[in-house]
Formats: C-alpha cells, sequence, structure tokens
C-alpha cells in the first residue's frame, strides 16, 4: 500500500461525506426543521413588536420629547 491508494481512499471518504452531507441537508424530513432555524433571526423582533401595546409607545414617545 503506497500512498497513492491512501489518497485514494481519502479520496472515498470525503466523497462519501460530502454525498451524505447533501442528503442530511436537502432531505424532506428536515425542511420544516430549517425553515423554523432560518427564522431564528426575525424572532426577537416579532416578540418585541407583540409586547408593545398602545401606552407604552406613547410612554417612550413622552419620554423621548423630555
Amino acid at each position: 500500500m503506497d500512498i497513492n491508494t491512501l489518497r485514494g481512499i481519502a479520496t472515498i471518504f470525503v466523497m462519501l461525506a460530502f454525498i451524505g452531507i447533501c442528503w442530511w441537508t436537502f432531505s424532506p424530513r428536515r425542511k420544516q426543521q430549517f425553515n423554523e432555524a432560518a427564522n431564528l433571526p426575525f424572532a426577537d423582533e416579532q416578540a418585541a413588536d407583540v409586547k408593545k401595546t398602545p401606552a407604552e409607545d406613547s410612554s417612550l414617545h413622552s419620554a423621548d420629547k423630555k
């Protein structure tokens, strides 16, 4: 077994790992999970918008004017 055989085995291993990662990524079972993860940066904005009430908005504006 020489270095070229080891390089060939390593190439096959990396290729199989790449195919496995692609299969895992584009699997239909994980679509919902990845969509939820993609929307995580916007979760804080939505939560902040929901928590504000009109009374809180007016008190914030009056504090800014002082």
